[in-house]
């Protein structure tokens, strides 16, 4: 099992285990096919010199030490995903360090003799964009060999792209707008899986029910990060089974304005009643934007159009 450490600097190592290991560095947000290279050759790099492999990320989330931005934050990954994702790679331990303002002002000798010797590295595995101190202070992976002045090795990953005929690099910020803007398509390709969310299910205006397609309302833990507003292809794990099923993220606009954004979700061929019973829901693909309807039979008509492309997507009709 994955060992995790909360660690502040300056590092107190009474508060952490640190033997001689591999270290990859990064915020790992999502842990993308890019995070995924560099979790690949420091593992490789691990079993090279028989040690453990472990993970130096960070919290908060470095744009929020470093310039405005909206709240609440949405991670792709919150920190139990992101673990899980880490262990399923072969990652023995993580270390969350704080990034604060001393830290990240840290000249990178500081940060060197500071953070990666207590935590005993004996190589450093990063990308090559990666930045570990005072940014005006060529803290990167491509000065790294010289500040660790041969304590440890050092692996910069290069960028990682979709397609050989791709230049852009895969990254957390661009996935973001990619969910926000429902691409789940080229979400999927990027985090090599579907991107998902938790929640539990609650109860909601059971409107549903009268119009011939009851949901399940999921109250979704307000750090998750939702595709943006729309209808979706999903599949929902919940009680031991998995679920085809067709959600909206919306505000219910044919019923009136001002209404909060929720998450309803038709489970198809499913009739149980599962209030209070936790699920994960995989984002699938888009159908649509939400749309304010003039009648509820337009309302009905649409549903029944978005249950038929739902199970064409799924292959069964």
């Amino acid at each position: 099992m994955t060992e995790l450490y909360d660690i502040h600097y300056p590092l107190d190592e009474n508060n952490f285990i640190a033997t001689d290991q591999v270290i990859a560095m990064g915020y790992f947000d999502g842990v993308h096919r890019g995070h995924q290279a560099v979790i690949a050759e420091a593992k490789k790099k691990a079993e090279e010199m028989g040690l453990p492999l472990s993970v130096l990320t960070y919290t908060p989330y470095p744009g929020l030490v470093f310039e405005k931005k909206e709240l609440p934050w949405h991670d792709l990954t919150p920190i139990a995903e992101k673990v899980a994702l880490l262990s399923s790679l072969g990652v023995d331990r993580v270390y969350r360090l704080n990034l604060t303002s001393k830290l990240a002002g840290l000249q990178p000798t500081a940060f060197v003799q500071n953070v990666l010797l207590p935590l005993k590295a004996k190589a450093v595995v990063a990308g090559f964009d990666h930045y570990y101190g005072a940014k005006d202070l060529q803290a990167d992976m491509a000065h790294l060999q010289k500040f660790a002045n041969g304590a440890f090795d050092v692996i910069a990953v290069q960028k990682q792209t979709l397609g050989q005929n791709d230049s852009q690099k895969i990254a957390s910020r661009t996935i973001r707008k990619q969910l926000t803007e429902g691409d789940l398509e080229q979400v999927t390709a990027a985090l090599g899986r579907t991107h998902h969310t938790t929640g539990t299910v609650v109860h909601g205006d059971a409107r549903g029910c009268t119009l011939g397609y009851p949901t399940i309302n999921i109250w979704t833990p307000e750090t998750e990060f939702l595709p943006g507003i729309g209808v979706y292809v999903v599949r929902v794990e919940v009680d031991g089974q998995e679920v085809m099923g067709m959600a909206s993220i919306g505000r219910n606009v044919t019923f009136g304005e001002g209404r909060p954004v929720t998450v309803e979700i038709n489970l198809l061929d499913w009739s149980e009643m599962i209030y209070g019973e936790p699920v994960k829901v995989h984002w699938e693909h888009r159908l649509r934007g939400e749309v304010a309807f003039e009648s509820v039979d337009g309302l009905i008509a649409q549903l029944e159009n978005d249950e038929a492309n739902t199970r064409k997507y799924f292959g069964k009709s």
